[in-house]
């Protein structure tokens, strides 16, 4: 559950970057090649229809997505793109709109190429599963949304999941379960109205990152919602009929301090949306007046006060309600039947498109709250010698991007990084956690969803300064503090972190590590970035921890990873507080197991505190 981006204003989409179809490919020696997401090019398309009629109505659907097509036809074509996830992305728009135009050979073609490319065990398995389904359906029963063809859609699901590895594909399908249960057109519509014709209204066209999303609503109308059903049935049905809860390994592995012994206390900071200190009363670094250490910039990159980002007032009767939701969607995701998922599938499924703005930024907001105690829960756990310095950061939960990018906040927010890292080397903070990420293709959309730019070149330099400055800042104050050790999430986005440019966890430094999650059984997370940097992974996959107030819940995400081996690195420093983070690294990484595949290098705490015990 890594958090929106440190470039202030760049909120990342919920819209896909989509394909529309295949071309004739090119020699890969004559294509061009690419070797950072914000390299792949982007497009322009004006639109004066109303987007939801685009989306409703077949005609108009055609005649916008043709000249999509084509863009996306040239970039397949004529580019060598390095990044698996982004050609998958393409093709997978391709089998979208090949299915719509009623053309399921070449639908099975493309999706059984996006499937080639797949790079988790999973997802080379699962990846089209559905669109296989829906294919034999309809040709075995003549049409499509028929009792028959439903029918036909479970039974064929139903043997594919059948065939496969349990203990595999447990906690995708259990995402699949979760995603129909929340599904609604009131959420498709209201994400066309408040994200993709705001941004339209604004710019008069819709930049190639966006207009792909008119594919998959689409898709999604014609599909997804007849489907809901069936495909709740047939997931709950699978997993009714294979009720194995997976090994733990971390258990096992697990280290817990005495409270007393040859220990010393170790300053760690969770620079994150902010802490709810009372929790951890004997865990927290205290300043020279006796108050939890805590350091805070606003939206804006000013500084500013208090340990949590505040509730509007007009909100906090509804915090109770809202934190519930948090609770609730875990337990969807846990597939637990609880009081709680029952009210977030009825809340979501039934949103109203006028709904969905309000209801989707509550969420975010509430998110937001809760994430930095969640991660300060994690980080602290088992070290009684632990002292957590809360670092404020703030992160935006609007769907319209509040404030805008700006030359004047880029610079603002390179000031406040550096701020942040000399307040923690005033506190001789050791480890430093860091469960956030941004890219510069995140400021770009921003800047688009702002209206500013009058073309996608000029978002695209604008989005490249304002980038460089933050990142540059936070290399440079990194590198100003060789005696903290800086952890990082890898991301969210199941792609190479190191293609797409994400800050912190593309930075290269001696004292920087970046993380990847894994499950309880030490599974590749469906969600978890990897790349180049991604030197370890820990559990990130239904992590309980302490929600702000003293509820605990089970979270996802390299937010939850991060803190894992941010919290081997402190208890090691505690049993050795000369260690250089370098030499913690060191430790951390050779005491890690690499996994048969080669994918996944899995902690090993106890390995790692027997080195220095």
């Amino acid at each position: 559950m890594s958090r929106l981006s440190v470039l202030r204003g760049a909120l990342k989409p919920s819209v896909m970057a989509l394909s529309l179809s295949l071309a004739m490919p090119l020699l890969a020696a004559d294509k061009i090649r690419i070797d950072k997401q914000a390299d792949i090019p982007r497009f322009s398309y004006v639109i004066t229809q109303p987007l939801e009629t685009v989306v409703r109505d077949k005609a108009t659907f055609n005649q916008v997505t043709a000249k999509i097509r084509e863009d996306m036809e040239s970039v397949l074509a004529s580019y060598d793109i390095a990044d698996k996830a982004s050609q998958r992305q393409y093709l997978g728009s391709l089998t979208q709109l090949n299915y719509l135009a009623g053309q399921y050979d070449a639908a099975l073609a493309s999706a059984e190429a996006m499937r080639a490319l797949e790079e988790k065990p999973a997802d080379k398995l699962l990846s089209g599963l559905r669109l296989r389904a829906m294919v034999a359906a309809a040709k075995e029963t003549g049409g499509v949304n028929t009792p028959a063809y439903f029918a036909a859609v479970s039974k064929a699901i139903r043997k594919e999941l059948d065939g496969y590895p349990y203990n595999v594909i447990a906690n995708d399908i259990k995402s699949f379960k979760a995603s129909a249960e929340t599904l609604g057109e009131g959420r498709i519509f209201g994400g066309i109205k408040e994200v993709l014709q705001a941004t339209l209204d604004k710019t008069g066209s819709l930049s190639s990152d966006f207009a792909p999303g008119l594919v998959n609503a689409r898709y999604a109308i014609e599909t997804a919602i007849p489907l809901k059903q069936t495909l709740i049935q047939t997931y709950s049905a699978y997993l009714d009929a294979n009720k194995v809860e997976k090994a733990d390994i971390w258990a096992a592995r697990e280290v817990t301090l005495p409270v007393t012994g040859a220990f010393k206390p170790v300053h760690v900071a969770v620079w994150d949306s902010g802490v709810d200190t009372k929790l951890f009363p004997r865990q927290i670094l205290l300043d020279a007046k006796g108050k939890p250490a805590v350091v805070a910039f606003d939206l804006t990159s000013r500084p500013t006060t208090g340990e949590m980002f505040p509730i509007p007032s007009a909100l906090l009767p509804k915090l109770p309600e809202m934190l519930g939701r948090t609770k609730g969607f875990s337990d969807l995701q846990s597939n637990i039947d609880s009081p709680e998922a029952s009210d977030v599938k009825q809340f979501m499924s039934a949103l109203k498109p006028d709904e969905f703005k309000p209801a989707i930024e509550q969420l975010g907001l509430s998110g937001n709250y809760v994430h930095g105690t969640h991660v300060a829960g994690i980080t602290a756990a088992g070290n009684p010698w632990a002292r957590l310095l809360t670092a404020r950061i703030s992160f935006d939960y609007k769907l319209q991007p509040d404030p805008c990018p700006s030359l004047e906040l880029a610079r603002r927010g390179a000031k406040a990084h550096q701020s942040f890292v000399d307040y923690f080397k005033k506190h001789k903070v050791r480890v430093v956690n860091m469960s956030w990420g941004g890219s510069v293709k995140d400021g770009e959309e921003a800047l688009e969803k702002c209206g500013m730019g009058k073309t996608v070149e000029d978002r695209q330099k604008l989005a490249r300064t304002y980038f460089e400055i933050e990142k540059k800042a936070l290399q440079k104050a990194f590198a100003s503090a060789p005696e903290i050790l800086f952890i990082t999430a890898a991301g969210n986005s199941n792609s190479d972190s190191s293609f797409g440019e994400f800050i912190p966890s593309s930075i290269v430094l001696p004292n920087l590590l970046t993380v990847g999650a894994v499950d309880k059984a030490g599974d590749e997370a469906p969600f978890t970035s990897y790349g180049p940097t991604v030197a370890v992974h820990a559990n990130g996959y239904q992590v309980e921890s302490f929600l702000p107030g003293g509820s605990r819940v089970a979270l996802s995400g390299t937010s939850m990873a991060s803190p894992n081996v941010a919290n081997l690195a402190a208890k090691l420093l505690a049993a050795k507080p000369g260690l250089k983070p370098t030499e913690v690294i060191a430790i951390i990484r050779e005491t890690a197991e690499k996994t048969a595949d080669g994918r996944r290098t899995l902690i090993n705490p106890a390995k790692a505190m027997a080195r220095v015990m």
